[in-house]
């Protein structure tokens, strides 16, 4: 398909929906990349002190594969409503979640005050911020993408995604200069909490952003096409059943691009605070440094990766990324266990640079995959579905294998395994970089539910 021939929206107010939803999604993974880090550094005492230090590290990253499972769930709620209310009000409730729970466990008791009350509460507002998440990632991508020029669109999209390392950046960074600044004791004791409630003051800003965009043009205009045609009744009631009718292939295919990458992800940032610290001896100081600066080097190159898959298309430079990944795994392991700063940098920088090739044409890649009125439903399921058996056990499973043989070769082969299964899915995928995002198939349109009124509208509100 041909790119649109409409002209490309004013700069000005394309940079203000970039910026409201990059805002928004460095805020959401500030929130979940906080619980992931401080799951791998205390936790593990704070709310299971009476297990074996590793032992006691599992149970922790257990409560941090629990948010994955239920970003499905929150993929398909907040996709069905995105796809009949619009994408604006469903990102303003995500934000609110996910903040509202982060706050709320900088509030927690830990094992000490109320015993094993603690790690429930923990992990229900550990369910909440995955709920939230599964929701917020398919919203802000397609904001953008719906929004942007069409011959710069993998670059434009791909500006949310640098939200995951701007979030990490945070995160990590907020961690980094607390255990600097606070003796070992009183980080544990107090100071852990700080992040966690600072939550709540960037969601007020997030908010004041992103209430000020203004709804996606193509999805305003798929509901006049609707309107259009409301009198035939409609085949399917549910974007859901919509999107595994027409668009089956295209979750797999977004299912199995998502593999390599995410769990590349928790293993080259979550897991190596575990296996850089009990393995290889370096300091939590340090290797926290390391993911901090290499944070900050990827959020650099994912827009250039962005550019360069509107240059090149979205499947080669995908490809990149999950081959580059895959061969680097060995190396990485090998350069963290000299026990030095410069080669735990280097190992981290160059995987998070491959990483990148994969995450910064996925929010295009993915966009293009779906029509208007089941992309969000489409988007989200793709991509949160696969996170439950990508993302959830990578730091899990990782450490299980470290723990059961001792060594980073199992969890080497563990990436390179996810790695070929990545790269089988895209090269069964299609090119979709030249793909006009508001052409619908008409068997699809007419598979989609009767446009939303101002009595369907308040109904679905109301259930929100």
């Amino acid at each position: 398909m041909s790119s649109p021939s409409a002209a490309p929206p004013a700069p000005n107010n394309l940079k203000r929906i970039v910026a409201a939803s990059l805002i928004g999604t460095t805020i959401e993974w500030y929130d979940f990349f906080l619980y992931g880090s401080a799951a791998a550094l205390v936790f593990n005492e704070l709310f299971f002190p009476e297990s074996d230090p590793l032992v006691g590290t599992l149970l922790s990253f257990l409560t941090y594969a629990v948010g994955f499972a239920a970003r499905p769930i929150g993929a398909l709620v907040f996709g069905h409503y995105g796809d009949r209310l619009g994408r604006k009000k469903l990102l303003v409730l995500s934000l609110l979640m996910m903040g509202g729970a982060t706050f709320a466990i900088g509030l927690l008791p830990t094992h000490a005050t109320v015993g094993s009350m603690a790690p429930v509460l923990l992990t229900v507002l550990r369910l909440v911020q995955g709920f939230a998440l599964g929701g917020e990632w398919g919203g802000a991508v397609l904001l953008v993408s719906e929004h942007g020029d069409a011959r710069r669109r993998g670059f434009w999209a791909s500006w949310p995604q640098t939200g995951a390392p701007a979030g990490q950046l945070l995160a990590t960074g907020v961690l980094a200069l607390l255990t600097a600044v606070l003796s070992e004791s009183a980080f544990g004791s107090w100071g852990w909490r700080i992040p966690f409630l600072l939550s709540g003051v960037l969601v007020i800003v997030g908010l004041w952003i992103r209430l000020s965009v203004d709804e996606s043009p193509v999805f305003k205009e798929a509901l006049k096409r609707a309107e259009a045609r409301k009198a035939d009744a409609p085949a399917e009631r549910l974007p859901l059943v919509a999107v595994l009718k027409h668009h089956w292939r295209d979750v797999l295919v977004a299912m199995g691009a998502r593999m390599a990458e995410n769990i590349s992800y928790y293993v080259i940032t979550a897991f190596i605070l575990v296996y850089a610290t009990t393995s290889a001896g370096v300091s939590k100081q340090t290797a926290l440094n390391a993911v901090l600066i290499a944070s900050a080097l990827h959020f650099a190159v994912i827009p250039a990766w962005g550019a360069l898959s509107d240059r090149w298309g979205r499947r080669p430079v995908y490809l990149i990324g999950a081959v580059g990944v895959g061969l680097w795994m060995f190396p990485f392991f090998a350069l963290i266990d000299t026990g030095g700063f410069g080669a735990l940098l280097l190992a981290v920088t160059v995987g998070l640079v491959m990483h990148g090739a994969m995450y910064a044409p996925q929010a295009a890649f993915f966009s293009e995959m779906f029509a208007t009125r089941m992309r969000y439903s489409g988007a989200s399921i793709g991509a949160q579905f696969a996170s439950v058996a990508a993302g959830a056990p990578a730091p899990l499973i990782a450490t299980a294998l470290l723990s059961d043989y001792g060594t980073s070769t199992p969890i080497a082969l563990y990436v390179i395994a996810a790695s070929l299964l990545t790269v089988v899915a895209i090269l069964a995928a299609k090119e979709t970089r030249h793909r006009d995002l508001a052409d619908v198939s008409p068997e699809a349109e007419d598979a989609l539910p009767a446009p939303v009124g101002a009595e369907a509208a308040a109904k679905d509100a109301r259930a929100l």
